[in-house]
């Protein structure tokens, strides 16, 4: 009877000893996503825009008409793309919900739909946009100057509070609209390709130190990808774009961008006391992409999915003519300038966790989870 007794006790503990190794499994796995970072402020052209544009009377640079958002809203939601965006992805890895753009948010505080903006971060990214004041302007787009204008009025309207901010991830991708515009013919004189990617430096440096004195102090710039690669570059077929490999020029101004950028990073947050920086190195992931395709589940990495013409890159997406794929996350992109969802998912694991080949000098993972 004592033995029966002794072997009731033992299998009791081995019991609980399981259950407790087991809630610590638990509690470890589900605390893995959570980080000091509360909300995200995007700022950027379409890479990042989460609805912009629908918003802005006029514009013309749009994608809130089907199949833009086909495969993971089922509807147009003003991205551009079939489904997520970078800061989507970011959020979801933070465990908040995706931020509203900023016009939106702000017709719903002004009709007394919403009472507040938004705590978990406001997307003030415009698709069209770039680093210098002009660029697409004629399309009704929002520079970055106004985008960060828009921020910096929240802010001394007191909509966004200092801890919040402190508390906050900064994104900052823009570039690729004003490198493109700079091959597309025009009668205007145009500075050397040197002079023209130092000025967008200077304007990415005041963007950041701005965003520092508004109290940012989690900043993370991506570079530009291969934009010489994308299949738009069939329409400047006519001033030297190849067609069977990416146009050299193009990506050798974006690489002069990208080194300037990552230096720029390096030297701000050095430079302001409590700002950490990080460098996101798209442009050398989205290549490893290309080299190893089948690597990554991509059946094409050269062509547009939805489009038309050469490498589906005369026409964009959803407008009368165009062809779409019946895989659309087997594309490298999505339509003739942009990646698909699922090269979102991937450049946003590779943001997030990945090594110094990937973002550095550490991951937004690790730069989320800062005190």
């Amino acid at each position: 009877m004592e033995f029966m007794r002794f072997l009731l006790v033992i299998l009791v503990l081995l019991l609980l000893n399981v259950l407790l190794v087991c809630a610590s499994s638990s509690s470890s796995s589900s605390s893995s996503n959570i980080t000091k970072v509360g909300a995200i402020f995007s700022f950027g052209d379409s890479i990042f825009d989460a609805g912009t544009n629908g918003f802005i009377k006029n514009c013309t640079t749009q994608a809130d008409f089907p199949p833009y958002g086909s495969s993971f809203f089922h509807h147009p939601t003003g991205r551009f793309t079939n489904g997520r965006t970078l800061p989507d992805f970011f959020s979801e890895f933070i465990g908040i919900d995706m931020q509203k753009p900023y016009l939106e948010a702000q017709a719903a505080v002004m009709n007394g739909s919403m009472k507040d903006y938004p705590s978990n971060g406001v997307n003030f990214a415009s698709a069209g946009s770039g680093l210098l004041p002009s660029t697409d302007k004629e399309n009704g787009v929002i520079s970055i100057q106004e985008q960060l204008q828009q921020f910096q009025d929240l802010v001394n309207q007191s909509q966004i509070t200092k801890n919040l901010i402190n508390n906050s991830l900064f994104l900052l991708e823009s570039g690729s609209n004003d490198i493109f515009n700079y091959f597309i013919p025009t009668h205007d004189p145009k500075p050397d390709p040197q002079h023209y990617v130092e000025s967008m430096l200077a304007e990415a440096e005041k963007f950041l130190t701005q965003i520092y004195n508004i109290g940012g102090r989690r900043i993370a710039v991506l570079s530009l990808g291969p934009l010489g690669c994308v299949p738009a570059r069939a329409m400047l077929v006519g001033v030297g774009a190849p067609i069977g490999t990416c146009y050299g020029k193009m990506n050798k101004m974006v690489k002069q961008y990208n080194v300037g950028l990552e230096n720029l990073i390096h030297n701000v947050s050095n430079k302001y006391n409590g700002l950490i920086g990080v460098y996101g190195e798209l442009y050398q992931i989205v290549q490893h992409y290309r080299t190893f395709p089948k690597r990554f589940g991509f059946s094409d990495v050269s062509n547009a999915c939805c489009g038309d013409g050469v490498l589906g890159g005369m026409l964009q997406c959803g407008k009368e003519g165009f062809k779409i794929c019946k895989n659309p996350n087997q594309f490298l992109f999505w339509d003739y300038f942009h990646p698909s969802e699922h090269t979102n998912h991937l450049l946003s694991n590779a943001l997030w966790l990945g090594g110094k080949l990937q973002i550095r000098p550490f991951n937004l993972k690790t730069l989320a989870n800062f005190h």
